[in-house]
């Protein structure tokens, strides 16, 4: 069996569980996950009794011949809808949707494909039931986690060795070379908009790159990834451009030792806020819960930010081949700040750390 027949069945059976008939995913992602399409229109109609229909457009007939060749094919511009129909075609009294993905709009169309009124086919919301499947990665989804790991780590080694990281140059012109590098080396893409953020910028958690000049003294925090096979990876580390002061390095020490207790957290099992609190409890203890404004990490997959999520408002508990990110930092506004995040994936050991650049203060 196929990865993707597999995750199929998974569904299945939760479906079976829930008394449905059949499923509509229409979620791109999701269709991505359970069938390998990875088209822009497209969508799966899983049946509970196996007679699973993908369907998608005239565009897309030749890409879902071979990259969806053990479902049976529907090719219909209207996907979503003629899906529909073909489950009440055969019989579906209750058919689930993902109401996270469909719009008012899109409900009132599946609600006229299903029939109005007496005997129309229950529409029955599977709210995120394949992103909580999702969660867990199979062999073949840490791999490409591993690879995408390894593009980013050595896009920011090459760089560093280059001396691209250095006083005059621009956090833009930083974070292209960054993204570039990491095309060069195979990733599809940058996981996202690749965060560099010198002297007070490095304060602002999530600063968007602008024409500031990186200056002796300064930290530099980068935050980055690449997507390979579609699975994203996610890696902060900060730098210190020449000698450190006392309070930097104090600062940096601080986020260390809480990253290292997140990390260490990491088990089968653990509660997602006992993660959170882990490291988050670090910081405070040193005076600085005001200056830790996140949680501490999220699942990384197909998409850069999915379940679970790790914070004091998370909920649900770590299972085994789950990839996270542990991701404290401390910003002091109009100083500077610091982030160390790395990926890891639980398991039932230790974590597998995937992102494998140096978490000693590295001064450039």
């Amino acid at each position: 069996m196929t990865a993707t027949a597999e995750r199929r069945e998974r569904l299945r059976a939760t479906a079976a569980e829930a008394g449905l008939d059949a499923v509509l995913v229409t979620n791109l992602l999701n269709v991505r996950y359970l069938t390998g399409f990875t088209g822009s229109n497209g969508a799966l109609l899983l049946r509970t009794d196996g007679a699973d229909l993908f369907g998608t457009d005239g565009r897309y007939t030749t890409q879902a011949g071979t990259q969806v060749p053990d479902v049976e094919l529907l090719v219909d511009r209207g996907t979503e809808l003629a899906l529909a129909r073909a489950a009440v075609a055969a019989g579906a009294t209750r058919l689930g949707f993902e109401s996270h993905v469909v719009t008012v709009d899109g409900l009132r169309g599946l609600e006229r494909a299903t029939g109005e009124g007496a005997g129309a086919v229950e529409l029955v919301s599977v709210h995120r039931a394949v992103e909580a499947l999702r969660a867990v990665k199979d062999d073949a989804e840490v791999d490409a986690l591993r690879q995408a790991c390894a593009v980013a780590d050595r896009a920011l080694a090459e760089l560093a060795a280059e001396g691209a990281l250095r006083p005059g140059r621009t956090e833009l012109e930083v974070g292209r070379d960054l993204d570039a590098r990491m095309l060069t080396l195979g990733a599809e893409a940058p996981s996202f908009e690749t965060i560099v953020a010198t002297g007070a910028n490095s304060a602002i958690p999530h600063h968007r790159p602008d024409a500031t000049v990186l200056r002796d003294g300064d930290l530099l925090k980068l935050d980055f990834g690449a997507t390979v096979a579609g699975y994203h990876s996610d890696m902060t580390r900060t730098l210190v451009l020449g000698h450190p002061a006392d309070w930097q390095r104090e600062v940096y020490e601080l986020v260390a030792a809480a990253q290292a207790a997140g990390r260490a957290a990491l088990a089968v099992g653990a509660d997602v806020t006992a993660v959170d609190a882990a490291a988050r409890d670090v910081i405070v203890a040193a005076g600085h819960g005001e200056h830790f404004t996140h949680g501490l990490g999220h699942g990384v997959g197909l998409e850069i930010h999915e379940a679970p999520g790790i914070s004091a408002l998370g909920a649900g508990t770590l299972s085994a081949g789950m990839a996270v990110t542990v991701e404290p930092g401390v910003y002091l506004p109009g100083h500077g700040g610091v982030r160390i995040e790395d990926t890891l994936v639980v398991t039932d050991d230790e974590p597998e750390l995937l992102t494998l650049t140096s978490k000693e203060l590295l001064v450039l």
